[in-house]
């Protein structure tokens, strides 16, 4: 007999490739003047740590893409608790930065526990959803127990606080769920209950509060989320069609805060223009296309309820980032994937989008024939011999 397999997914390899080669050129035009104040005029000390950083995400792509997906069923609980203890610790001797403690260092590494968190929620539930599929729609032995996990992890991260990646982690989690086939009147009613809570926990910080109202209101970028927001759509507009030229941002001058973090798709859409910034979400959108073909191509439950959890964290977080930075959305303080700087973003999210590459050899997108021993069959049920 033959055994298809097949390669792994191309057009996702080279896309999140790009992203991450690109982001070195762009990580440097957006940080060069902050790092030369920052760091006593090493105007590369930000790029050279990015660029560090890249190379260990390419290495984490390759590891993530020879791990065989099935693996994850021994160790995805483990790793969900590894996280939940790493949030745990975060909230006692996490470090403090911009009055969040969602930092942890160990000894010259530090990271976000809840980057980790967040792909290890989506593992986690992949495998649990594939094992309950015979009893999926009972509550207690089925749904409860998967909803007990994201709490666990939802709740950690919002005592950071960090109420936009909680947010976005309790909505990703909903997707898998729903792809999970639980049963709708189980998730509609966790939502109804749930919902009225998360409001009011989004509104009892007044930081949160002026967040959301600044939002609504036009006060010519006199607040801080406003003045992020109006020097990013500045630096937008500023870019035209074709931008200004690779290098030449003039937002990047102490005007942008966050100009090589959370709001470097300004940088982008000012240096390389519309074209540049369509292209860049064009290259999510193939990830997002080619990862929910995967996903609807994949041998296995695991491997559908997985690519889907994979795909719709890259893709939600892309388009959360670009609606912040074009004004389309409050601002949340959520990197853009494989392009803003950072070290434990890139590296988590190169593994993640390997183990997707791994998903994908076991579909027939692009299959190739491996001949395997022919075996000797006995005669049929009911076949004589002559």
């Amino acid at each position: 007999m033959k055994q298809k397999t097949g390669h792994i997914d191309l057009w996702i390899f080279l896309s999140v490739l790009a992203l991450m080669m690109f982001s070195v050129g762009v990580v440097y035009s957006a940080s060069v003047s902050i790092s030369g104040v920052r760091h006593g005029g090493d105007y590369n000390f930000l790029v050279r740590n990015h660029t560090i950083r890249v190379v260990l995400g390419v290495a984490a792509l390759f590891v993530g893409m020879f791990v065989n997906y099935h693996f994850y069923k021994h160790i995805s609980k483990y790793l969900l608790l590894a996280a939940l203890l790493l949030l745990g610790y975060t909230l006692v001797g996490g470090t403090v930065v911009k009055g969040a403690q969602r930092w942890v260092s160990l000894g010259p590494v530090s990271f976000q526990p809840s980057e980790f968190a967040k792909f290890a929620l989506v593992m986690h539930l992949a495998v649990l959803l594939d094992h309950k599929q015979k009893y999926i729609h009972e509550f207690r032995d089925s749904f409860l127990p998967l909803v007990i996990w994201i709490m666990a992890v939802v709740g950690l991260v919002f005592l950071q606080p960090n109420f936009s990646t909680g947010a976005i982690l309790l909505a990703i989690s909903f997707m898998v769920l729903f792809v999970g086939r639980v049963k709708i009147m189980h998730l509609a009613g966790v939502a109804a209950a749930g919902l009225p809570l998360i409001l009011v926990y989004a509104v009892s910080a007044s930081y949160r509060w002026q967040r959301i109202m600044s939002y609504f209101t036009d006060d010519g970028g006199s607040t801080a989320q406003n003045f992020q927001v109006t020097q990013a759509v500045i630096g937008l507009g500023s870019g035209g069609i074709f931008g200004v030229g690779m290098g030449m941002s003039k937002q990047r001058e102490l005007f942008l805060p966050e100009s090589y973090t959370d709001f470097i798709f300004a940088i982008v859409g000012e240096e390389y223009g519309f074209v540049g910034a369509v292209l860049i979400l064009a290259l999510f959108a193939v990830i997002m296309i080619r990862g929910m073909k995967i996903a609807k191509r994949a041998t296995d439950d695991l491997g559908r309820f997985l690519a889907v959890g994979i795909t719709c964290t890259i893709t939600v977080y892309a388009v959360i980032n670009a609606g912040v930075t074009t004004g389309l959305l409050p601002t949340t303080g959520l990197p853009m994937p494989l392009l803003s700087y950072g070290g434990t973003t890139i590296i988590f999210t190169a593994y993640a989008l390997g183990v997707l590459l791994n998903i994908s050899m076991f579909t027939r997108i692009r299959p190739r024939d491996i001949i395997v021993r022919e075996e000797e069959h006995g005669p049929k049920v009911g076949e004589l011999y002559q």
